[in-house]
């Protein structure tokens, strides 16, 4: 007999998704299908167009000293990196935004201004939680060339209307970057940046842990007076000659013309690399951030003769599909069951796929085709027998009510496209 340890072993090998990663299947693919779909339309409808780029870009592109930001964003520094066989430094977009300035940099001729969309995936190597992964679909809407406040508020006004449609309550919430830097200065504080970003975790730490945080930039009535300055409506920095005022004051009357609400909040910051006047963010009623953006007049121009004006707002995917409200579509809404009529099975799926249902086939045993329908909730069914080939009639089975009727080819595709 052999001992033990001479058997052979079979290493037990764990098939999983890489960390961070996951896969998605119906009904949640169903939902975010329907969800992406109106959030084209309102893109389009808006007059934004489509453009694609690669996921992998050369790092010098992606790197912080490259960047406005200065190695202050951390998506920047959560990104991807890989080598090619030729040894040269890579990694995998963290976001769309910027890509433009490369885009436009190859592209000079681009008709300005220019109003792009994109939807795709984008990769951060950044800590994991229940919903937080490493891969995520963003969407972008981005206009470049216009430096009106117009623009500003019709990105606001087509997310408000994906939101509308979704059924999302929420909020939108602006501030001036050029307003929180001035609020600084005037209390002498030389490090606006340091300051700003501890500014940021106001919502995140509560504003006694950030007191705390401010008081290596400033004396304590410095960060006094500078907190107290933030609490204060527009109003008073208008009277006190404030800089980005006119900014906000005209982005709440153009918001105005297309029915929205926004609220002032002096404290919000968002991504302190891009963001070089307005800027907002749009958040689920009373709750967490679903979209943000804003002004960033210094970033996608900085390969070009000349700076660009840029606004945009930006929002995942995933996000929207948990708090969106819509009805899913019913794939397959049909299933034919062929019983010894393969032929005359094909021909009815392909005449009731161009009156636009979705159909799918089973041959066999019918009754291993129903319970099929039933897991899968499908429902309807068609038998094709050789009886309903004689009569040009096929009987349909309503799967939720098990009513059954026969009906010529004609009147099921008029019945199903209801």
């Amino acid at each position: 007999m052999h001992s033990p340890r001479f058997r052979n072993k079979k290493m037990k090998t764990e098939i999983t998704a890489v960390k961070g990663f996951k896969d998605i299947f119906p009904p949640e693919s169903l939902k975010r299908k329907a969800v992406l779909e109106i959030v084209e339309r309102w893109f389009s409808l808006y007059g934004f167009l489509p453009i694609e780029t690669p996921i992998v870009e050369y790092d010098e592109l992606m790197k912080p000293s490259d960047l406005a930001s200065e190695g202050e964003d951390e998506a920047i520094s959560a990104r991807f990196k890989l080598q090619d066989r030729g040894g040269r430094n890579l990694g995998l977009r963290y976001e769309f935004t910027f890509q433009l300035s490369r885009i436009l940099k190859e592209n000079p001729n681009i008709k300005l201004p220019f109003k792009r969309y994109q939807i795709g995936p984008v990769f951060r190597d950044e800590p994991v939680s229940a919903k937080r992964f490493r891969q995520f679909t963003q969407c972008d809407i981005d206009i470049i060339g216009d430096s009106s406040i117009n623009a500003d508020a019709e990105c606001l006004a087509c997310f408000s209307d994906i939101l509308k449609e979704l059924k999302v309550k929420s909020e939108i919430q602006i501030n001036n970057r050029l307003l929180i830097q001035s609020v600084i200065e005037s209390v002498q504080i030389k490090n606006t940046k340091a300051v700003m970003r501890e500014l940021d975790k106001t919502e995140k730490l509560g504003i006694d842990e950030v007191k705390i945080n401010l008081k290596k930039f400033g004396s304590p009535n410095q960060i006094l007076t500078m907190l107290k300055l933030l609490e204060k409506d527009l109003k008073f920095f208008k009277d006190n000659a404030f800089s980005g005022v006119n900014e906000l004051e005209e982005l709440i009357e153009k918001c105005k013309s297309y029915g929205l609400k926004v609220k002032f909040n002096p404290f919000l910051i968002r991504g302190l690399g891009y963001y070089t006047g307005n800027i907002f963010e749009i958040k689920e009623a009373g709750k967490s951030s679903i979209a943000g953006g804003g002004r960033y007049d210094k970033t996608v121009g900085k390969y070009l003769p000349n700076d660009l004006p840029a606004v945009g707002i930006s929002f995942g995917l995933e996000r929207l599909t948990d708090l969106a409200q819509v009805k899913l579509p019913v794939q397959p809404k049909v299933l034919l069951i062929s019983i010894g009529q393969d032929e005359e099975t094909i021909n009815l799926a392909i005449l009731l796929r161009k009156s636009k249902i979705s159909i799918s086939i089973q041959s066999g045993k019918p009754s291993r085709a129903l319970d099929y329908a039933n897991a899968l909730n499908i429902p309807y069914v068609i038998f094709i027998g050789e009886k309903e080939i004689e009569q040009k009639k096929f009987k349909l089975k309503d799967m939720k009510t098990g009513t059954e009727t026969m009906l010529s080819e004609k009147q099921l595709a008029s019945k199903l496209k209801k």
